[in-house]
C-alpha cells in the first residue's frame, strides 16, 4: 500500500478560553484545550471514567474563528491531524510535544454567547504558515507557547 494517513476526528468539550497569538510574520494562530471522555465498567461492575486532554492547534482564518466563537465548556468536532514538534527548553534540555493542528472545526453546543451547529473550516494550503506549519519553518518556530 503506498502512502500513509494522519488523521484526527474528536469530539469534546474546551477545558478553557482559546488564546489567539500573531506570528511575526502576521498569521493567526490558536491553541486551546480539549477534553474527550472515555466510561466503562470495570470487571467489579463499578462505573468508571477517564479524561484525556488533547492541545488543539489552528492557523489562519480558521485561528481567528475559533477565537471568536469557541469558549470554555462549549462542545466541539475537531478534524486535523497529529504533529509532534520539539523545543530546548532555558536549561538547554530537549522538550517535545504532540499536538492536533485542525483544519476543520463544528460547534456542536450552544452555551451562553450562543450560535451551536457551525461548521469552519481551514483551507490547508492557505491558512497554514510556509513550511506547512512544521518545526524549522520561520513562522512555526516564532510560534509563543
Amino acid at each position: 500500500m503506498a502512502g500513509s494517513v494522519n488523521k484526527v476526528i474528536l469530539i469534546g468539550r474546551l477545558g478553557k478560553d482559546p488564546e489567539m497569538r500573531f506570528t511575526q510574520g502576521g498569521r493567526a494562530v490558536t491553541s486551546f484545550s480539549l477534553a474527550t471522555n472515555e466510561n466503562w465498567t470495570d470487571q467489579s461492575g463499578e462505573r468508571q471514567e477517564r479524561t484525556e486532554w488533547h492541545r488543539i492547534v489552528t492557523w489562519g482564518k480558521l485561528a481567528e474563528n475559533c477565537a471568536k466563537l469557541l469558549n470554555k465548556g462549549k462542545q466541539v468536532y475537531i478534524e486535523g491531524r497529529l504533529q509532534t514538534r520539539s523545543w530546548d527548553d532555558r536549561d538547554g534540555n530537549k522538550r517535545y510535544t504532540t499536538e492536533i493542528v485542525a483544519n476543520a472545526m463544528q460547534i456542536l453546543s450552544a452555551m451562553e454567547g450562543g450560535g451551536g451547529d457551525r461548521s469552519l473550516t481551514g483551507d490547508e494550503g492557505g491558512d497554514l504558515p510556509a513550511g506547512n506549519g512544521m518545526p524549522g519553518s520561520p513562522e512555526f518556530d516564532d510560534v509563543p507557547f
